[in-house]
C-alpha cells in the first residue's frame, strides 16, 4: 500500500496547479477590444485578489508589468494600489487613530479649524499617491497669496506632514513629500512684560480672588492652566509647586509634562493668605480657584472671566494685551532684573533655556546691572504708590 503524500496530491490536484500557476506566472499585457478601440490589460494578484488595469497604449502597459515584477522582487506590491485613497478620506483615519488619542483637545480644536479651512479644500480630492512635494509647494504658495498669516501656514504644513506621515507608516507610500518642503521661519512676537505698577493697578478694588488670581500669573508665572489647577497644598513655605494644569475642567499635566517649583515672592505670599481666610479656610487639597461647590473652571468660566473681570481692568490700565497669559512675562521680567540666572530663570518659568534665552533676549539686553533689586521690593514698591495714589 502507498503511503499518503498530500503534498503530491496537492501538485496533482488540477485546481491546485491553476491556483499555483496564477501565482506564480508573470502579468503580461493582452488585447482587448472595447466599444471605444482596443486597448491593453494587465492582471495581476495582490494578496490573493485579481487586480487589473486598463492603458490606451502597449508601451504604457509595458511599463507597468515591469513595476509589477519590480514590485514583486522587492515585496512591495501592496503599495501599488494603496496610494488611491483621498486625502479627505485618510485624515479621517489619522484623526481617528492619532489626533483624538494623542492631542489635548484644545490642540485638536485649533487644528480641525485649520485644516479645514486651508488644506483640506486645496488638497482633499487628490490621492495619496499624487501628493508631490512639488504640490505641498503650491499649497504653501496659495496660503501665502491669499494672504494667510506665516504662523497659520506653517502649522498647516505640520499638520499636513502628520497626516501624511500617518500614511507612510501604514505603508500607502514610500515617503512624506511635505517634509521636502522649507516651512515659514517662526519668528517669535517680542514679549512685553507689564511693569508692577501696571499690574497693580490692575488688581487695585479687584475681588480678593480675581486680585490674587491675577498674582498669581504675574508674580508666579504660572500659566493659566496650572494657576487653576493649583491647590492649598501646592503652596508652599518658599515654593509653589507646579504638576498640574487645568484644560476643559478637566486635570492634566503641565505643557511640558513635568513638574516645577517656583519661587513665593513675599506680595504673593500674603496675597493667598488673605484670599485663603477669605474663601473660609479651605483645606489642603481644595483649589485655590475653584466654581462655588469646589469644581475645577470650565473652559466658559476661563473665558466669561478673561472678558468680564481681565480685559476691562487691562484697559483701564492702558495695557494693550487682552491675554492674561501675558501677565507670566512680568514674572519672567522680575526675575531677569533681579539677576537670576538664564538657567534658573527658565526653570521657574517652565522653558528650556534655549527657548527662555530666544524669548526674552531682548529684556535681558535692556537690564542694567547696576539697577539690580529684588523682586519682592518691586512689587511692594509698586503697591504703596497705587494705594497712595488711591
Amino acid at each position: 500500500m502507498k503511503r499518503h503524500d498530500p503534498v503530491a496530491q496537492v501538485e496533482r490536484s488540477p485546481a491546485a496547479s491553476r491556483r499555483c500557476s496564477e501565482i506564480e506566472r508573470p502579468p503580461m499585457p493582452r488585447k482587448v477590444k472595447r466599444k471605444g478601440g482596443t486597448v491593453w490589460e494587465v492582471r495581476y494578484r495582490e494578496h490573493g485578489h485579481h487586480r487589473s488595469r486598463v492603458f490606451d497604449t502597449k508601451r504604457d502597459a509595458d511599463l507597468f508589468t515591469t513595476e509589477i515584477r519590480q514590485r514583486k522582487r522587492l515585496g512591495t506590491l501592496g503599495q501599488m494600489d494603496a496610494g488611491e485613497v483621498l486625502v479627505s478620506a485618510f485624515a479621517v483615519e489619522w484623526w481617528q487613530l492619532h489626533a483624538e488619542t494623542n492631542l489635548e483637545r484644545s490642540t485638536r480644536e485649533s487644528y480641525a479649524s485649520i485644516w479645514d479651512k486651508h488644506v483640506l479644500p486645496r488638497v482633499g480630492e487628490y490621492p495619496l499617491r499624487e501628493i508631490t512635494p512639488e504640490l505641498v509647494a503650491k499649497l504653501r504658495a496659495e496660503l501665502t497669496a491669499s494672504g494667510v498669516g506665516d504662523a497659520t501656514t506653517r502649522k498647516a504644513l505640520y499638520i499636513f506632514q502628520s497626516v501624511l506621515a500617518h500614511a507612510v507608516l501604514r505603508g500607502l507610500i514610500s515617503h512624506n513629500p511635505v517634509k521636502a518642503v522649507k516651512k515659514p521661519r517662526h519668528r517669535p512676537a517680542s514679549v512685553r512684560p507689564l511693569a508692577p505698577a501696571t499690574v497693580e493697578a490692575m488688581r487695585f478694588g479687584m475681588d480678593p480672588a480675581d486680585a490674587t488670581l491675577i498674582s498669581v500669573l504675574a508674580y508666579a508665572g504660572l500659566r493659566p492652566g496650572e494657576a487653576l489647577a493649583l491647590r492649598w497644598h501646592h503652596v508652599r513655605e518658599r515654593t509653589i509647586l507646579v504638576e498640574s494644569s487645568i484644560s476643559f475642567g478637566e486635570e492634566k499635566g503641565t505643557k511640558t509634562q513635568r513638574t516645577r517649583t517656583v519661587r513665593i515672592l513675599q506680595p504673593l505670599v500674603a496675597d493667598l493668605r488673605e484670599w485663603r481666610l477669605g474663601a473660609g479656610r479651605p483645606d489642603e487639597s481644595s483649589l485655590v480657584f475653584a466654581r462655588p461647590g469646589g469644581a475645577a473652571w470650565k473652559d466658559h468660566d476661563w473665558r466669561n472671566w478673561r472678558r468680564r473681570v481681565y480685559q476691562p481692568a487691562a484697559k483701564a490700565a492702558g495695557v494693550a494685551s487682552r491675554r492674561p497669559y501675558d501677565l507670566r512675562h512680568s514674572f519672567v521680567s522680575l526675575l531677569i532684573q533681579e539677576g537670576v540666572s538664564i538657567v534658573e530663570v527658565a526653570r521657574q518659568a517652565g522653558h528650556a533655556p534655549e527657548e527662555c534665552l530666544k524669548t526674552y533676549a531682548h529684556v535681558f539686553e535692556e537690564i542694567d546691572p547696576g539697577e539690580r533689586r529684588p523682586a519682592a521690593e518691586v512689587i511692594g514698591t509698586a503697591r504703596r504708590d497705587v494705594r497712595s495714589a488711591a
